[in-house]
């Protein structure tokens, strides 16, 4: 593998002519802008003096790679006037600010649209800018613990009680929301001509990724004595549901850990072949398999199977892998190792880019492939203002702001306003996201009315991709079996498992094993405008849906490939799931680094498979949801090119590799690189100023890494002790002295000159630990949400409950962050709203449908066939 030089030019690219103004300093906008730099997008990255905060982080070479760098003071008018001369020309602006530090800096939304009416500008916030939860810091952390998200993965921690997440699932769900938002307005401009704003932020973004944990719980609140809800890991060793058996984790007879990927039925039954269990479950013992009734029995059933896959090596395991195509299962990698994965090199996903500052830097190639490469050469970083002078001389100071779109506030903004990170990117005041245009016309109408998406895929992470756009306004038709996809049984309640999945499409029942169903499809091609297909490699060819053939009846169709792994190479063939993937990529190992060194009794290898299903096979947060982000932009940037005279070849879009791209910081690999944060040992947090703390009562986030955050957290701290230095629960007045001189004397301890730098708490980051957690057990969580939350410090109370059963039991919540929709099975119900808001267009959100429900209905208005041929063609089990 060569290194693709500096000097290297990318090509065009779909959304070459583009220009997009990055304000961002968080994750959640580098990965966005990194999509669109990657498609051709001309990409300004604004950083403030010293350069933007996501320098310091090791995915910096490739989250920034391809965009142009330059150094403008918000604070100083004349560079004001700067940006403003770059937004007046751009077709984009995106940012990571809270709302109010964005006023300040006049760059609320309806003063860019004064400035450029044509301007799609995108807030990517912590919590939204309404709602109860509005004025809380947007750090990721503090959004997955009090959303409930490290009770959700509680599994991977062997102590009771809630775990650290370390992956960004957050920020990769609201980028890629950002992404479709802005994709979707772009779309809707080369029809209406103009702009808009978009706002989307981490709770809407992870929630995403949900696959079917809302519907199990809503399930279980609607109808208690008709469902249990369980969890497939638990933290005492043992299993709590059949998940478990197909998604197997265990280590070799040579102590290497697999991950099993067996859920449909037909792989499921390969696997009970292969360890020779066919025999064994005809005895009634095992009655109701998978779902067994006793806790016995199904520890029991585990332990046999755990048995199994340690009685043989890797090499033999590998040898069954390579010749059933019907069992996978991926050994568990960590960091930079998953670009060692053999697809990911067979598909040319992995990149070594000649940067000018480091050297040569390994990482993922583009997302979206095209042609069995990436949509372009990656490209380098760019250095601190590289381009800003010619962005200067450009964009001179002399040019005045016009009056009418002064910003609202004469004086500087505070500090650090304009550079805010993480903590920055959450708090917002109700109403600070404007609509733009006049106010009485309303909205213009959802933003992907016309398109329509003919979708081949099963279970979740293509077809949810799909799902996604139904909420802008594109229309979907699912080309399912007649016995429905899979995942509509996957749970012992009809449909629940498909429920989200299944969110505003229409069904048609097919049987494209037969001729006449592929003559359906193809006819039905000639009003797609995308096809969608998630199929293992060569599935798509058997049954007549491959680009070629679909192309050559509809040429400008826009063909999005999204398997597992590949539409060819050494595991394209093999059956893909969430946590094989999540396995191959790293996932599972940098959410629970040290757990697959456990190959001694059988209890060690049961918590510790237990740690790492709870690691990648947690419903809330996994691949698929992962994948299915990555999908969905990659069919807009389709359209999108399309509409713009670009039309692509049939793009990629895999499952493993998009996986590598959400975890950057632990992929991306060079000399000097910085090392990417570890959790520590008890699943708290990464250090002492981001983790969880025990209180008098409850679990609280703590959120302050930086100078100025540490500073205002010490003041808050001895404010509260001065205040009252025995909030906590005493038994006497002696025990109540002695901690409140405890108390004193550790909050006197913070003033110590060794915390007053990063280097320094650093460095004696368990001592800090240790002082912050005397002083927090003093008063319960939610008191000291609400202290902290008044001095402007990032804490929350951590929930111990699941984001789905906090969010269905609490009306404004769920009014905030869910939607009411229609289901044939579960009538009205609330789900999970569209992750978007637009100033201008609408949104919609539509429940799920059941097998086949729109055949009948789809063939007559697209295919004008009449009842008599519908009768022949179901008589013939044709169509269902």
């Amino acid at each position: 593998m060569s290194p693709i030089p500096h000097d290297q030019a990318t090509g065009e690219g779909p959304l070459a002519g583009l220009s997009v103004v990055d304000l961002s300093t968080t994750m959640a906008g580098a990965f966005a802008t990194q999509f669109l730099a990657e498609a051709g997008a001309d990409v300004v990255l604004v950083e403030p003096p010293g350069g933007s905060p996501l320098r310091a982080e090791a995915a910096w070479p490739a989250v920034a790679g391809g965009k142009r760098s330059v150094v403008l003071d918000l604070h100083d008018p004349a560079d004001r006037a700067r940006l403003d001369g770059l937004t007046a020309g751009a077709d984009a602006l995106v940012t990571t600010m809270r709302p109010r530090a964005a006023e300040r800096l006049g760059l609320t939304a309806s003063r860019l649209g004064a400035l450029n009416p044509r301007l799609v500008s995108v807030a990517i916030t912590g919590w939204g800018s309404t709602g109860p939860w509005a004025d809380l810091k947007g750090y990721e952390g503090m959004v997955m613990a009090k959303l409930g998200l490290f009770h959700a993965k509680q599994g991977m921690v062997t102590r009771p009680g809630p775990a650290f997440v370390s992956v960004p699932f957050a920020s990769w769900g609201a980028a890629h929301s950002a992404v479709q938002g802005l994709l979707g307005a772009l779309l809707e401009r080369e029809s209406s001509g103009l702009g808009q704003h978009v706002e989307t932020d981490l709770v809407r973004g992870v929630l995403m990724l949900d696959t079917w944990a809302w519907f199990q719980r809503l399930v279980g609140l609607r109808w208690p004595d008709a469902y249990t809800t369980v969890d497939a890991a638990t933290s005492d060793g043992e299993p709590g549901g059949a998940l478990i058996y197909p998604l197997l984790v265990g280590p070799t007879k040579d102590g290497h850990w697999l991950q099993f990927a067996q859920v449909q039925p037909r792989l499921f039954g390969a696997m009970l072949h292969e360890f020779d269990m066919i025999e064994m479950l005809a005895d009634p013992k095992w009655k109701g398999f998978p779902f067994l009734e006793t806790p016995r029995l199904r520890t029991e059933l585990w332990e046999y199977m755990l048995a199994k896959v340690a009685s043989r090596t890797l090499a033999e395991w590998r040898h069954v892998f390579d010749t059933n195509p019907d069992i996978n299962a991926e050994i568990f990698r960590a960091g930079v190792g998953a670009l060692d994965h053999p697809q990911i090199r067979h598909d040319g996903r992995d990149a070594v880019v000649e940067d000018p500052e480091r050297g040569p830097v390994r990482r993922p190639s583009t997302l979206v492939h095209l042609d069995g490469g990436p949509l372009a050469a990656p490209r380098p970083a760019p250095r601190l203002d590289e381009h800003g002078p010619g962005l200067r001389a450009t964009h001179a100071a002399g040019t005045p702001t016009p009056a009418a779109i002064a910003p609202a506030e004469s004086g500087a903004a505070t500090s650090g306003a304009a550079t805010s990170g993480a903590a920055d990117s959450g708090a917002a005041e109700p109403g600070a996201v404007e609509a733009r245009g006049d106010e009485d016309a309303g909205l213009s109408g959802l933003p992907l009315a016309g398109l329509t998406v003919l979708e081949f895929g099963v279970m979740f992470a293509a077809p949810f991709g799909a799902t996604m756009l139904t909420d802008l306004g594109a229309r979907v038709i699912k080309v399912e079996s007649l016995e429905g996809d899979e995942i509509r049984r996957i749970l012992p309640f009809p449909e629940a498992g498909g429920a989200r999945v299944l969110q505003g499409k229409e069904s048609v029942a097919l049987d494209l094993g037969t001729d006449e169903g592929r003559r359906l499809v193809r006819r039905l091609v000639r009003h797609a405008d995308i096809v969608l297909q998630g199929f293992r490699a060569g599935a798509a060819e058997r049954a007549g849906i491959d680009a070629t053939t679909l192309r050559e009846i509809n040429p400008d169709l826009v063909y999005v490939n999204a398997p597992g792994y590949g539409t060819d190479g050494p595991f394209g063939h093999r059956p893909a799931y969430a946590p094989s993937i999540g396995a191959a990529i790293g996932l599972a190992l940098a959410e629970a680094p040290d757990a697959a060194g456990a190959t001694g009794t059988m209890r060690d290898v049961k918590l510790a498979a237990n740690r790492l299903f709870a690691a990648s096979a947690v419903l809330n947060l996994q691949a698929d949801g992962i994948a299915a982000l990555g999908v969905a932009s990659t069919m807009l940037l389709g359209a999108l090119a399309r509409r713009r005279g670009r039309p692509l070849p049939p793009v990629t879009v895999t499952m493993l590799g998009t996986g590598t791209h959400a975890l950057l910081d632990r992929v991306v690999d060079y000399a000097g690189r910085p090392a990417s944060p570890t959790v520590d040992p008890d699943g708290n947090g990464f250090h002492a100023l981001y983790r969880m703390y025990p209180t008098a009562r409850g679990l609280l986030f703590l959120a302050a890494p930086s100078d100025r955050q540490w500073r205002e957290l010490a003041a808050a701290l001895a404010d509260a002790a001065s205040a009252d230095t025995a909030s906590a629960d005493t038994a006497s007045a002696d025990t109540a002295s002695a901690a409140g001189a405890g108390l004193a004397d550790a909050v006197a301890a913070l003033g110590d000159d060794g915390y007053a730098t990063a280097a320094g708490r650093a460095a004696r980051d368990a001592e800090l630990a240790a002082l912050l957690a005397t002083i927090l057990a003093t008063r319960a969580a939610a008191d000291w949400e609400r202290l902290l939350t008044a001095a402007d410090v990032g804490a929350v109370e951590v929930a111990e409950v699941a984001p789905e059963q906090l969010l269905l039991t609490d009306d404004t919540l769920g009014a905030e962050y869910g939607a009411q929709a229609e289901s044939p099975v579960f009538e009205e119900h609330l789900r999970i709203g569209p992750p978007v808001r637009f100033s201008r267009s609408a949104t919609q959100a539509r429940g799920g449908c059941l097998t086949g429900a729109h055949t009948d209905a789809v063939l007559r208005e697209l295919l004008g066939l009449g009842d008599a041929e519908l009768a022949r063609l179901r008589e013939a089990k044709v169509i269902g």
